[in-house]
C-alpha cells in the first residue's frame, strides 16, 4: 500500500482534490465542522504536496 500512496499520480490527486474540497467546504457546510473539514484536509493537502516536493528534489 506505501508505493502506492507514494506514486507521483497519487500524491497529486491527494493534493489537488484534498485542495479543492477544503476551499469549497465553508461554503457548502455550516458551523464548526466547516471549520474542522477545511483544516483537516489542508493537513492531507499539504502532506501531499511536501511529499510532492521531496520526490522532485530526490530525483534530480
Amino acid at each position: 500500500m506505501k508505493p502506492l500512496l507514494a506514486s507521483r499520480p497519487v500524491l497529486w490527486f491527494l493534493f489537488l482534490f484534498n485542495l479543492v474540497v477544503a476551499t469549497v467546504a465553508p461554503f457548502a457546510i455550516d458551523g464548526a465542522q466547516s471549520i474542522l473539514t477545511c483544516v483537516g484536509l489542508g493537513v492531507v493537502s499539504l502532506g501531499a504536496g511536501v511529499s510532492l516536493l521531496r520526490t522532485r528534489r530526490t530525483r534530480a
